[in-house]
């Protein structure tokens, strides 16, 4: 996009904040149906040619979605899918019979079909082979200052329903999909997970020296109609380790905490958060501590504060291993931010990290209201040039909706917003320009102005 294609506005902003601006108005536009005829998209690296695989045919609809370069196909324009086993790789054609590539079937998800080429599949444990080591690959390129990254990201590493996340010399899995869960496919992940992860000194961490564990989503599994297993070790003994990013060490129980075990998608904000924080400072939603873990050296004082009494005793533990002063408390924010606002405690920087208040669309003006309420209050309390570090991770949540709402509650606190950065989630957590359902995290950075 010309810079004379930009609203005015945005011409006085940085590059580093225009970008994200950029990426989430293309993602706006992808959003909606493609009248033009024209139609474009990412490729998908290509696979072998023709073979007999069962066949499932969709609508005009599911072929246009397609067209439009996204992967998924709804059951809803499923025109002929009968017989087809749960978890299958199938062949996907029009009303015509004509070729649109190959999927992964699910017999029983919203999301019948999930598109992995644009041609034949002959071989489909080799191409996820191909995939994972593709996707390794990619994480060496742009992967900094840590020793734990996600290697997998699902549909933006061509591998739909499929998360690995590493944690030094450890690796976690979640399996999302039925044929992800098929047992030859299992075996393959782990085979080529056990070859591609490396040490620091680039020897392959197999056997012993590698812990695979596999945290279980029981919502996902009963959603695709899998058999219930618990969270457990596929390979190795161990399920505790630490981790360093960007210098800060993390403990890290495989068994415990949320998704995986770590928020790694805000590694990147974490250390841009870090440059501008200052003064007295106070992380809400704190989890096991990243952002205050982060922020603390350059602060005069830093609290941490969380609902969860398990997250906040590892955030200890994180805090002497990184020998961090921190207070941490433990509360509900949004209580206890309107208790400090009416006892006008004030800090200099302040973040907002919360979990996803918009899990479906139909929760979006609730999330709405929830975010306003604590950037409102997150806003009053701020001093002149303080910093505010807000996010959301609610896919549902546009970015533009997102700063709406900001700019909204700072018109309520009388408040002026000078963007400093408005960012995404971290590079290992790949965005794919026509699936807007791998642009989840926005992370907003600003100066606060009386």
């Amino acid at each position: 996009m010309k810079d004379t294609d930009e609203p005015a506005a945005w011409r006085d902003l940085s590059a580093e904040t225009r970008l994200p601006l950029r990426l989430e108005r293309a993602l706006s536009s992808v959003k909606q149906r493609h009248a033009a005829s024209r139609h474009y998209h990412i490729p998908m690296p290509a696979t072998s040619r023709p073979n007999a695989l069962p066949k499932v045919k969709i609508s005009p609809r599911g072929v246009a979605r397609l067209k439009d370069g996204h992967v998924w196909v709804y059951r809803s324009d499923l025109l002929s899918a009968e017989g087809i086993a749960p978890g299958s790789v199938v062949a996907v054609t029009d009303q015509l019979g004509k070729s649109l590539g190959t999927a992964l079937y699910s017999s029983s998800s919203q999301i019948a079909i999930r598109l992995i080429s644009h041609d034949s599949v002959n071989d489909w444990p080799a191409l996820v082979r191909e995939r994972i080591a593709a996707a390794i690959a990619y994480r060496e390129k742009i992967v900094r200052d840590t020793d734990a990254c996600r290697l997998i990201f699902s549909e933006a590493d061509f591998l739909p329903g499929l998360i690995v996340d590493r944690y030094n010399d450890m690796v976690s899995l979640q399996i999302l999909t039925q044929a992800m869960d098929d047992n030859l496919t299992r075996e393959t992940v782990i085979s080529e997970l056990n070859k591609r992860v490396v040490s620091a000194a680039g020897a392959p961490l197999t056997g012993a020296s590698l812990t695979i564990v596999e945290r279980i989503d029981p919502r996902v599994r009963e959603l695709e109609a899998l058999p219930a297993r618990p969270s457990g070790l596929l390979q190795g003994t161990k399920t505790s380790t630490t981790f360093t990013t960007n210098g800060v060490q993390f403990h890290y129980e495989a068994l415990e905490g949320q998704k995986t075990g770590a928020f790694l998608d805000q590694r990147e904000n974490y250390a841009a958060a870090a440059e501008y924080a200052h003064g007295e400072a106070l992380d809400v939603f704190c989890y096991q501590g990243g952002f205050a873990l982060h922020l603390a050296p350059r602060c005069l004082s830093m609290t941490g504060v969380d609902s969860s009494r398990p997250a906040l005793e590892v955030a200890e533990q994180n805090a002497a291993l990184n020998q961090r002063e921190i207070d941490w408390i433990e509360a509900n924010a949004f209580d206890l931010l309107k208790d400090y606002a009416a006892s006008n405690r004030h800090y200099d920087t302040i973040v907002l990290d919360p979990p996803a208040f918009a899990k479906t669309k139909r929760d979006l003006d609730s999330a709405l209201r929830g975010y306003k309420e604590l950037n409102l209050r997150a806003l009053k309390m701020l001093r002149p040039g303080g910093v505010l570090v807000t996010c959301s991770c609610s896919y549902h949540l546009s970015q533009g909706d997102f700063l709406e709402m900001l700019a909204s509650a700072a018109r309520d606190a009388h408040r002026t917003l000078r963007l400093i950065e408005v960012r995404v989630q971290a590079k290992d957590h790949p965005i794919l320009l026509n699936v807007p359902e791998t642009a989840y995290l926005k992370c907003v950075i600003a100066y606060v102005n009386h």
